[in-house]
């Protein structure tokens, strides 16, 4: 939590303010009691009706201050708490997006989500109530202590042994029930998980007719974390009669002595009653201090988590440095060295000594079952994930060694899902080229063949939704391609983006992108034979091993692995000799 603090540093002042202003606030209630005292054995016992009157204006006076201070108190409070969670979100945004998809992968979307909202919101939530009521508390209770002390001596010894009994039953509560809501979070995280699943894969859903098992599936984690939330609240829950009933007793003795002592002369019926009202600000303020501590500890599950993020490495190293005097002369647009490449966790290789070179302007297609490891081997490219073992070169330079602008710059990637944002589609688009015209923006839609089908809607003022609802699989895809081809990069890499298209479509497609004029190094990654016939070199893979590369001929008569694709998809005897 202490890391976390820095995110006040702006407002310094407020959060200063805050707890003062709540004290300033405090000081007048604890002398309240006085004041009444004095009313009680001066102005009753004299029938000074004019003393109590004024004694009364200065109550209402005491009052009129006092909630001035408080909402003063309360608006500092807010302003820090919520100036404290606009920079902590920006920050941890930030961070989220820094990290490889290695680190994305480990903590996964939905966790990342809780921490980004309900975390950082129960943390807004401590910081807001710690600054109100952290201090004003103690010292309202200590105050009182001391004010019964200088009221009655033999009284403050039960003030003394009333507190320390429910400072065991407060802070025995709170150990139990800190881990527990460390666990409810947790929970949640699988809870935003399942609703986060079910929202992207409605259509899937009820294609399959799957709505009653999902909503079983929902109330099951649902009232599993139902159960954790019930087994803190009953523990929380014995906090409040707890507490009533030892301070009750304490009144209680404090009224039962008091009488003694006012019987033999030694308080006064008003210093009772001061003593009483002393014992019942106790009463109220551990009680509030009880749910202020339960709700403060509530935020140290949220603020370990939102930590774990900020304290996570990128396991891929930011080169800040150009690399434009180290390069080299080279033909070779990419180089494989060696390459083997396991995920974080996975106990085998997802790709195994894999080498091979593609030269500037080459087109290299990447073929091979499903889980062969193809979408893995071009991954590889812009740095995505780190290799395991051996080294991928760009223009002759170890890929580590570039910055992350300069990599990403040089390299167009279209995705498997293709993700659109909301917005239009001039405003996609511009994510390949910030500052690509209207009539590049339109070329690389002919290239998509994409551009009729948005000239009939609005153009490139065209609006996407979310996710690109209101568009067909294949359009995404074109759009996807589209975006990337605006950018205009060394290097283009499709990865099976052409698998919602029809064959004519596609056909079309490959032949723009064969022919593009400034001649970019191309990577499709397809399970088509058909995408990748015409292509320099074909790299065959199978099981993460490359088992074949070359030309579509010379692989039917060497690669038996691609023989079997090309077959089981042209379904006809071909004749090798």
């Amino acid at each position: 939590m202490k890391s976390l603090l820095v995110y006040l540093k702006n407002y310094k002042c407020e959060s200063v303010f805050a707890p003062l202003f709540k004290m300033l606030e405090a000081l007048f209630e604890l002398i309240v009691p006085l004041v009444i005292a004095s009313i009680i054995d001066i102005g009753i016992a004299n029938k000074d009706l004019k003393y109590i009157i004024k004694r009364c204006l200065l109550l209402v006076l005491f009052a009129v201050i006092g909630l001035t201070v408080s909402i003063t108190a309360q608006f500092f409070a807010a302003k820090a708490a919520t100036g404290f969670s606009k920079e902590l979100k920006h920050s941890l945004f930030a961070k989220i997006q820094t990290l490889s998809f290695t680190e994305l992968d480990k903590i996964g979307t939905s966790s990342l989500i809780t921490r980004l909202t309900a975390d950082v919101n129960q943390i807004q939530n401590g910081v807001n109530i710690g600054l109100r009521l952290l201090l004003r508390s103690p010292f309202i209770v200590i105050g009182a202590m001391i004010m019964a002390y200088s009221v009655d001596r033999k009284s403050s010894v039960i003030f003394i042994v009333i507190t320390i009994l429910l400072s065991v039953v407060i802070f025995g509560i709170i150990a139990y029930t800190i881990p527990k809501y460390k666990s409810v979070q947790n929970n949640l995280d699988i809870l935003t998980l399942k609703t986060r699943e079910n929202l992207n894969g409605t259509r899937v859903i009820r294609a399959f007719t799957e709505e009653k098992n999902e909503v079983d599936d929902f109330k099951n984690k649902n009232d599993f974390l139902t159960g954790i939330q019930k087994s803190v609240g009953k523990i929380s829950a014995l906090m409040n009669p707890l507490t009533y009933v030892i301070l009750n007793i304490g009144i209680v003795l404090v009224i039962y002595l008091g009488g003694i002592e006012v019987n033999v002369g030694n308080l006064s019926q008003g210093e009772v009653v001061a003593l009483y009202n002393y014992m019942s600000q106790i009463l109220g303020e551990l009680l509030q201090l009880a749910t202020l501590i339960i709700s403060v500890t509530k935020i140290f599950p949220s603020a370990s988590r939102v930590e774990y993020v900020f304290k996570i490495e990128n396991s891929q190293k930011n080169n800040k440095s150009s690399i434009k005097k180290q390069s080299k002369q080279t033909d070779n647009e990419v180089d494989f060295v060696n390459v083997s490449f396991k995920y974080d966790g996975d106990s085998e290789d997802s790709l195994t000594n894999i080498n091979f070179s593609a030269k500037k302007g080459e087109i290299i297609g990447i073929i091979g079952g499903t889980g062969s490891g193809k979408t893995s081997l071009v991954s590889l490219i812009p740095r995505f994930y780190n290799v395991t073992n051996g080294s991928v070169l760009l223009n002759g330079i170890d890929v580590n060694l570039y910055s992350k602008d300069e990599l990403i710059s040089k390299i167009g990637f279209v995705f498997q899902n293709s993700v659109l944002f909301k917005g239009s589609l001039r405003e996609n688009l511009k994510w390949g080229n910030n500052n690509a015209s209207d009539e590049n923006m339109k070329n690389a839609l002919v290239k998509a063949q994409i551009y009729n089908e948005m000239m009939q809607k609005n153009g490139l003022d065209t609006e996407i939704e979310q996710n690109g609802s209101n568009l067909s699989g294949g359009q995404k895809q074109r759009i996807s391609i589209a975006r990337a081809l605006v950018k205009k990069p060394e290097i283009l890499v499709f990865d099976d983006s052409f698998s919602a298209l029809d064959l004519a479509t596609e056909s079309s497609l490959s032949n723009e992108i064969y022919n593009l004029k400034y001649k970019p190094t191309v990577f499709i990654v397809s399970q088509r034979a058909n995408s990748v016939i015409k292509a320099d070199k074909i790299i065959v893979l199978d099981d993460g091993i490359m088992v074949g590369i070359g030309k579509h001929n010379d692989l039917l008569k060497t690669c038996e692995v691609y023989k079997e694709i090309y077959e089981s998809q042209f379904q006809k005897e071909v004749n090798y000799e």
